[in-house]
Order: structure tokens, then C-alpha cells, then sequence
């Protein structure tokens, strides 16, 4: 038995760049539990992945030739079915074991060992089992690996299957055979240590061997893999290949900022979104950094709209100076290293100038006409075919901002202006080439045509968050229209029976209504929630196809609300103590979730949430018994009458609190109580059989939970 590395490559036709670096992670972790579950490996095993765009690889340290032996338990009979005469075995047992192949376990029983096998007894909580307990032989290296391989192959995250045959196969069209993969698969390396390992993709047709091939225009064709240590670096000598995903992305990187360095300002940083870096990473085996330029004069067209030509079109990396502003100069990524790159930078620079051209000609051309101009073009969009057009729908969500800007004290006017043309810009030739610019482009073509800077702004904003930790809008005209943007689609697809189920939100809707959360929360607009839901399906009323559901979409909002609470660090009893109550001032929440941490935190806090959770289940069952009204000639002198006048004096400082917000302070009084619950539940019953008596207690400990759970509902802090 040996341990030695194991390498296992497949090489194939290009690999999908925005899908390599998940293949690569996948087909790693696949093989690696694969090989741990037939006890292939050590503990100390350690597994590196590789991906590159014509190959997906794995090493693994401490790889076993022979695994371990693996005990195996399996139920066989109650132990009542097996006694036989003498203590011997049943006839049922001998039949269950030689089924099993263990026949000579029968003539041991009860004892049961014999070499590695044995029977025992065990109590399932019920009965005694008799047990066969079997040390199962290590598998050796060839059949686990296959095993995996084939696993890991078929697990694959695969954006797309494609099917194909290979040359071999079109040469002898009557017996050819298709085979289904990501890409073209061609070669299967797998070696453990110095030995090839012999192991078959059956599903791709491939058997194992030692070879492999490097970069495709750098190397020098086959390559011979020598030991599986020797792998990476044998492909990067021989192959002029980086094997390692993130080392390649590592050396992207730092000749991106070493270039960016050289330029002639001095201060030029490259634009690198995380995901641009990963899909160049992907592009490239053996990468080199060179830099180009373009003509300033494209410097007038809005940075964005050249930084998105430059990334989405041609993957370039921009070069920002110290203020910010892009510069005429851009790096590119080649997947070829060579001391004489003039050829190279030319070609890109002379593609790069046709597609700055274009943008430059979408951008003079949509200039041309107002973005008022263009509202007649939405009537030809269809917004949903249930619904309506986007001019129809720009019309409602004005109504709604309209609305909603006067409940903040907002410029209606500007509102209203705003939300008329905030989806102009979608029947631009800009925003026709690059969707991602929609509400950038009608900020700047409504600056252009004279509208107010507020308005422009809340053109852009009103998209705005778009993801996780995006920015909020920033003005009440801006938060106006956003609003009524996320609200009115939601209600849409709710009103049309399109909500968002399991892991589907085709729609963003989950997006949109944490969008609203945020904006009401981090903004601190004292709107109710309940009231902006209706206005927007008010708002639908006259839409055959949509049903009201304000409820449902209530309930959503608060599912939200839960997991950004979670985000922001709060446990799920907090969380459930406040929007248990089902609050509509989202605004309030922060503050209400501030007190209920600083409560929990008191020596009373623990005693009054269960007092309180006790209270809950009383009322609960009790139903409509009783009445809110107390008769202070019903109160017993002592304990009963203690805690009505601790309520009596607690109910109108906690009122008080809430009133003006500070929910902390008003959580803290309760504290002061907590002598007189505890007395009240000790020493009287409440559901007496005097029913004049048990509605008095009952309405004493309704008045006791109104002062409780002015806040929150302290119940759920109980454990």
C-alpha cells in the first residue's frame, strides 16, 4: 500500500470563462469527497484546485493506494425471531445470514465474533436487535477514483451541455457516439505518485494516461507528466501554463497595478471589478499586461458608458486618474507573452476605437431628442402582457411618488416630473446597446435638456438600491419615485399571481421590497407601510387581471424584514419580539430592536418574558371571556391588588415613552414591576370558578400585557 499524490486533469475545448472559476471549485471538491468516502485519504490530506480555460485538475496530497477497511452495521431481526433450541440460531437467522454471506456466524451465536465479523445486541429504544457488524475491505485506488471521477463528472455545475463526437468517432459515422459535456473533453490524466492511475470517464470515452498539452499557440505540444508533484510546475515550464486559478488571478492583478504605475501621470489606477478580473482569469493560461490608448475626444461621452464599452465589449481594464476621471488609456489581458506586443496593442486599440465610436454616435444621436419627447415610444412597450404598456405604467407610478412626496413634505412638482421620465431613456440607442445604463443615461440626457438637477437625480436614483449595500437615494423626490417603483412592481406581480416561490424571483422581487425596507429604515421616512401597499394596489384598481393582495404582500415585506434584521445582527427572538406585533412604521424598528437588546440585557428581563408568555397563553385560551374593564371592589387586598396598581402607574409612563420614542426607556420601566407579577402569579389563581372573579383577573392581565407590549412582545425573549 502506498500514499502519494494524486493528479487528476480533464482537458477539453475552451471552458465558459464566467462559469470556469465554479467548475474548477465543483469538479475539486466533488473528487475530494468522493475519494474521503471510499477512505482514500488521510487526515492530513490536502486538495489544490486548477482551472484553466481547456482544463479542470486536481492534486491531492496523501492519496492511498488501498483504502481503509470501513465497518459496516446492519439491523438484521428482532432478537425474540432468532433464539433457536440450545441457544442456538433460528432458522430465520441462518437464512438473513447466509443471505448476507456470513453463514458461519451461525454456529457462534450468541457470542458472535469470528475474524472480522460479528453478531451483537442492541437496544433501539424499543427492542433488543440482533446486529451483524462487518468490516467491509478497502477499496483500492483504481475503483474509488473511477467512482468519484464519474460522481464529480455528472455533479458538475454545467451552465449549458453540449453534445458532440469526437474526431476518432466522425470518421466511422455507422458506429459513432455521442457524448454530452460542458465542452469537448479529449484527454484524462490521473496519476498517483509516478504511476498512472488506470481509471476510465466512461462517459466521456476517455482513458487515464500521463499526458497532457500547455498553451495552445506556447508550448511545445504533448507534454509528459512525470509524477503528480510534478504537475503545475511542469505545465508552467513546459506548457507555459498557470495552472492555479487564483495564482493566475493573483499575477493578473498585480501586473494590472504595475502597469497602471508606469503610466505617465503617476497616479493612474486600472478599474478592476471582482468580476471582470475573474472572467479575464478565465480567458487566459499564460497572461501578459499591455497598455493602449484611444483618442481623448471620446473622453465627452459619459465615463460610464466608455468604462461599460470597454469591460462588456472587449474585457479592457480602464485607467482611472487621481480625481477619478478616466484617462485616454486602457490595459488589456493577453493570453500571449511576447517582447515585441506592437502588433497586439494596435489591434485592440484599432477594435476599441470602432466601439468608442459607436458609443460616441448612440450618445450625439440620443441627444437629439428630449427624453419628453420619447414618453409616446413606451406606449409600444409592453410592460407585462397582463398588465399594460410602460407608458401606462409610468403613469401610475407618478400618481404613486406623487402621493408619497406629499406625505414627506417633497416637491410634488418635481416628483411628478421625475416620475414621468424616468423610463424614457429606455427607448435610447444607449441604453438599447447597454441595458445596465438605465436612469445613468436619463440623468444625462435630462441634464442636457434643461431639467432641475433634483430631478435628474431621482431619474438615476430611483433605481437605486440596486444590490446588496447599494447606495439609497438621496433626495425626497428621489426616495419618492423610488418607492413607487419597487411598491407598484410588487404589487403587480403579486396582484397577477406571480410572487416569488422557493428560490424563483424572476422579477426581483425580493430585491425590490428589500429596496423599500432600507429606504424607509436607513432614510428614516415616517411612512406606514400598510398605507403605502394600498396605495400602490389602489392604484391598480382599475387593472382587470390584478386581485388585491394586500396581506400577502404585507407578509412578504416582514419575511424580508426578518433577514435584513438577521444581517444586521440581530438573533431571531429579537427579531420576532417586534415584528411579531406586525409594525407599519419601518422607520421605528431600529430603535424598538436597540431597546429590546439593552432589555434582554437586564436582571428582569428573563422573569418578565416568561411571566409574559405565561400571560399570552392564559388570554389565548380564555378567547373573549371578560372584558378590558376592572371592578377594583373584585380586587383582593394583597398580591392582586398590588400588581393593578403597579399596571395602574406602569401603563401611562410606558405610554409616554412610546409616544416620544424612546422605546429603551419605556422597556426599562417595566423592570419595576417584576416584584409585583411575580408575587400575583404566586399567590392567586385566575381561573377561578367565580366567573364574575376569573373575568376581573383576566382583565387585569390584558391590562398588564397593553403595558408589556407597547414595544415589543417580550414573550418571545423566553427560552
Amino acid at each position: 500500500m502506498k500514499i502519494e499524490t494524486l493528479v487528476v486533469e480533464l482537458l477539453t475545448e475552451e471552458l465558459p470563462p464566467k462559469a470556469l472559476k465554479r467548475l474548477g471549485e465543483a469538479f475539486a471538491h466533488s473528487l475530494t469527497q468522493g475519494l474521503k468516502d471510499e477512505g482514500l485519504l488521510e487526515q492530513e490530506s490536502a486538495t489544490t484546485s486548477f482551472a484553466t480555460p481547456r482544463r479542470l485538475a486536481v492534486s491531492i496530497t496523501h492519496v492511498r493506494s488501498v483504502g481503509r477497511d470501513q465497518p459496516i452495521d446492519r439491523k438484521l431481526l428482532p432478537r425474540a425471531q432468532v433464539d433457536g433450541s440450545g441457544g442456538a440460531a433460528s432458522p430465520i437467522l441462518k437464512k438473513r445470514l447466509a443471505k448476507e454471506g456470513r453463514e458461519h456466524l451461525a454456529a457462534l451465536y450468541p457470542e458472535g465474533r469470528a475474524d472480522d465479523d460479528r453478531l451483537y445486541i442492541k437496544h433501539d429504544g424499543k427492542t433488543d436487535f440482533v446486529m451483524l457488524g462487518m468490516l467491509a475491505k478497502g477499496a483500492l485506488l483504481e475503483s474509488g477514483l473511477e467512482s468519484a471521477l464519474g460522481a464529480a463528472i455528472t455533479s458538475l455545475p454545467v451552465p449549458k451541455m453540449m453534445t458532440y463526437q469526437r474526431g476518432e468517432d466522425v470518421l466511422e459515422l455507422t458506429a459513432s457516439r455521442s457524448y454530452h459535456f460542458v465542452r469537448p473533453a479529449h484527454r484524462l490524466l490521473a496519476l498517483h505518485g509516478t504511476d498512472v492511475v488506470a481509471v476510465e470517464a466512461e462517459s466521456l470515452g476517455l482513458v487515464a494516461g500521463r499526458t497532457t498539452r500547455g498553451h495552445r499557440f506556447a508550448s511545445r505540444g504533448d507534454i509528459e507528466i512525470a509524477t503528480a508533484e510534478a504537475y503545475e510546475p511542469t505545465l508552467a515550464a513546459e506548457g507555459k501554463v498557470i495552472a492555479s486559478f487564483a495564482t493566475r488571478r493573483e499575477r493578473i492583478v498585480e501586473a494590472l497595478m504595475q502597469a497602471a504605475a508606469r503610466h505617465e501621470s503617476g497616479s493612474a489606477k486600472p478599474i478592476m471589478p471582482e468580476a471582470l478580473v475573474d472572467e479575464v482569469t478565465a480567458l487566459v493560461e499564460w497572461p501578459a499586461v499591455y497598455a493602449g490608448s484611444f483618442d481623448p475626444a471620446f473622453l465627452d461621452v459619459p465615463q460610464e458608458c466608455l468604462v461599460l464599452t470597454m469591460q462588456q465589449n472587449q474585457k479592457y481594464f480602464a485607467l482611472a486618474g487621481s480625481d477619478g476621471r478616466l484617462l485616454s488609456t486602457f490595459l488589456v489581458v493577453s493570453n500571449l507573452e511576447t517582447p515585441h506586443p506592437d502588433a497586439i496593442i494596435r489591434g485592440n486599440e484599432r477594435v476599441l476605437r470602432a466601439r468608442l465610436a459607436d458609443a460616441k454616435f448612440f450618445f450625439d444621436q440620443d441627444r437629439k431628442l428630449t427624453l419628453a419627447s420619447r414618453l409616446p415610444r413606451l406606449d409600444a412597450i409592453v410592460y407585462h402582457n397582463k398588465l399594460y404598456s410602460q407608458r401606462v405604467r409610468v403613469q401610475k407610478l407618478q400618481r404613486i411618488a406623487v402621493e408619497i412626496a406629499n406625505e414627506l413634505g417633497a416637491d410634488a412638482v418635481a416628483t411628478a416630473r421625475a416620475a414621468n421620465l424616468c423610463k424614457a431613456d429606455l427607448v435610447t440607442d444607449m441604453v438599447g446597446e447597454f441595458p445596465e445604463l438605465q436612469g445613468l443615461m436619463g440623468r444625462y440626457y435630462a441634464a442636457h435638456d434643461g431639467e432641475t438637477s433634483v430631478v435628474a437625480d431621482a431619474i438615476e436614483q430611483h433605481y437605486w438600491p440596486r444590490f446588496s449595500g447599494d447606495a439609497l437615494p438621496r433626495s425626497p423626490v428621489a426616495q419618492s419615485v423610488a418607492l413607487a417603483d419597487k411598491l407598484l412592481a410588487i404589487a403587480e406581480m403579486f396582484g397577477i399571481g406571480n410572487a416569488p416561490t422557493g428560490d424563483k424571483d424572476p422579477y426581483g422581487l425580493r430585491r425590490a421590497a428589500l429596496g423599500v425596507l432600507r429606504i424607509l429604515i436607513e432614510g428614516r421616512l415616517p411612512l406606514e407601510l400598510d398605507g403605502l401597499v394600498a396605495k400602490a394596489f389602489a392604484t391598480l384598481s382599475d387593472v382587470a387581471n390584478v386581485q388585491p393582495r394586500s396581506a400577502e404582500v404585507i407578509g412578504f415585506f416582514i419575511e424580508r424584514l426578518r433577514a435584513y434584521l438577521r444581517d444586521q445582527g440581530y438573533t431571531a427572538n429579537e427579531a420576532e419580539a417586534v415584528l411579531s406585533l406586525r409594525p407599519s412604521r419601518i422607520d421605528l424598528i431600529p430603535a424598538q430592536m436597540e431597546a429590546i437588546r439593552i432589555f434582554a440585557a437586564l436582571p428582569e428581563a428573563s422573569a418578565l418574558a416568561a411571566a409574559n408568555k405565561r400571560i399570552g397563553n392564559i388570554l389565548r385560551k380564555s378567547g373573549d371571556e371578560g372584558s378590558r374593564s376592572i371592578d377594583r371592589a373584585l380586587l383582593a387586598a394583597g398580591a392582586e391588588h398590588d400588581l393593578h396598581t403597579a399596571v395602574e402607574s406602569l401603563l401611562p409612563i410606558v405610554r409616554t415613552h412610546v409616544d416620544t420614542g424612546n422605546y429603551t426607556q419605556a422597556l426599562q420601566a417595566l423592570a419595576g414591576a417584576r416584584g409585583a407579577v411575580d408575587r400575583f402569579f404566586d399567590d392567586v389563581m385566575v381561573m377561578v370558578d367565580d366567573p364574575a372573579l376569573r373575568a376581573n383577573r383576566l382583565a387585569l392581565l390584558r391590562r398588564l400585557a397593553e403595558a408589556m407590549n407597547q414595544v415589543a412582545d417580550i414573550s418571545k425573549l423566553a427560552a
